[in-house]
Formats: C-alpha cells, structure tokens, sequence
C-alpha cells in the first residue's frame, strides 16, 4: 500500500513538471539552445560622442562603463534560443541614433565586431585585414583603404585606385591596387630608407591617371622601420565645402590589437 501511494506521488510530480515546462500546445519551453560569441574589438575616434552597445535592447555594459569613446574590447557571451538572430546595435549616445545594426546567427556561434567609427568614416571587420608580417627587421609595410572617396570630390569615377609609392628620390618602391570604400589594397612592403619620406599618389586602377581629373593628387607620408601599417585614405574639403586635399594620417594598426 505504502509503495503504491509513493508511485502515485511521484507520478503525479512527474506530471507536475512535464506541464510546468511545456506551453499550451505540449511545446517545451526550453528548446534548442546554443552558446554565442562575439568578440568585440572596436575603436570610436569621435571623442566628443561616446557609443553605446545595444544588445537587443539592453545596453551592454563593460565594466562599470555603458558608453565608450576610443578602444571598446570585450567578449560578449550569450545563448541562442530556438535558432533566433542576436543583434547588437551601434547608437550615439548622445542623440540616440543608430550608427549600425549587426546580425549573428547559429550558422556562426563565435564571430567578431571590429569597426572603425570616425567622422564620415565607418570600417567593418578590421580585423580581417590585419597589418602584413615583415620578413625583414629593416622594412616597412603597408595596405590601405579609401572610405570617404567622392565624399567631396565627386569625381565621376566609382572604380578602384591603385596607390603608386615613391620614395624621396622618385623610385616606385611599391604599388598597392583594387582600393576601395571597404577593400582593403594588397599588402606592400620594401625597405625602409632615408630620407623616410614617401610620396603616394592615387590613380584610377591599371593606370597613371588621377582618379580625380586634371588634380594629380600625391600625399607625402613618413616610412617607419620594422612597422606594418594600414593607411585610411580621406577626402578632406575646405571652410565652402569644396573638396581640397586627401590625407593619409589614420592610421588603423595603431588603434587595433591584431
């Protein structure tokens, strides 16, 4: 008698937690799960507007900081339920605006948020483009991207630009090409030497012509010994808005850890 009633007690617990952990339809509340990653390794160069991390929703503290200026480096774990999206938005914290939205999906659990915020420039996956390896302690290396072409220029032409290198004496010492808004150019590297000035100038791809007609546009830059460097190319314009100049003084390997 004792063993019977003891079966129906825990047969009836049993039946307790069966319906304590379905809905209304018998589906289990708690289905698929996997674990997810994102490894945050981002810079805002904009130090008058701080960032924040939204992470569906919920504003991503690291540390006991919930907006960033300048290096933003951490590991944000989370669960995927039932195969849903993870998003996390990029806002201004100051006006609230959404800079940009990422996506991550099961398809791949562990992935990367490595973006480059200054103004008029956004660069994603930075660390996919990371500084060439120097096969001597006596060279200097470089890559380069283009973000802000036609910004101010509008110059008609929206291919790719080669960058040709020169040093102080006027010797091509390297050729970057396939430039882009967000294609970062073949990795370059020679010699350093002296005087440790460069000229580069900036062509229509496969040619010695300007992307920007009739302006021949060459920006001098310093070589530095045993260093890789990815150059961020940006149009700058005057006081009317009238396209001047493009600098070359960003400089993404000295912002990011590789």
């Amino acid at each position: 008698m004792k063993n019977s009633v003891k079966k129906n007690v825990l047969f009836a617990l049993l039946t307790l937690f069966f319906v304590a952990c379905t809905n209304e339809n018998l589906t289990p509340f708690f289905g698929e799960q996997q674990a997810g990653k994102v490894v945050i390794k981002s810079y805002n160069a904009i130090e008058k507007d701080s960032v924040q991390l939204v992470a569906n929703g919920a504003v991503k503290k690291i540390g006991k900081k919930d907006a960033f200026v300048k290096k933003i480096v951490d590991n944000y774990e989370f669960v995927f339920y039932e195969n849903k999206v993870e998003n996390i938005a990029v806002v201004n914290k100051a006006t609230n605006k959404v800079l940009k939205t990422y996506s991550y999906t099961v398809n791949k659990p562990i992935d990367t948020l490595s973006f480059y915020y200054n103004d008029g420039i956004w660069l994603d996956h930075v660390l996919s483009n990371k500084p060439g390896k120097l096969s001597n302690t006596n060279n200097t290396g470089y890559r380069f991207v283009f973000p802000t072409m036609n910004r101010y220029s509008n110059s008609g032409y929206d291919g790719p630009i080669d960058v040709i290198i020169r040093n102080y004496g006027g010797q091509v010492v390297g050729l970057a090409e396939n430039i882009t808004k967000d294609r970062f150019s073949n990795y370059v590297e020679f010699a350093y030497s002296t005087p440790s000035v460069l000229n580069i100038e900036l062509v229509k791809h496969g040619t010695n012509e300007s992307y920007i007609a009739g302006k021949k546009l060459i920006i001098q830059i310093g070589m530095q010994r045993n260093k890789s460097k990815i150059i961020v190319l940006d149009e700058k314009a005057d006081a009317s808005g009238t396209f001047n100049k493009v600098e070359a003084t960003i400089n993404l390997a000295d912002h990011f850890d590789f």
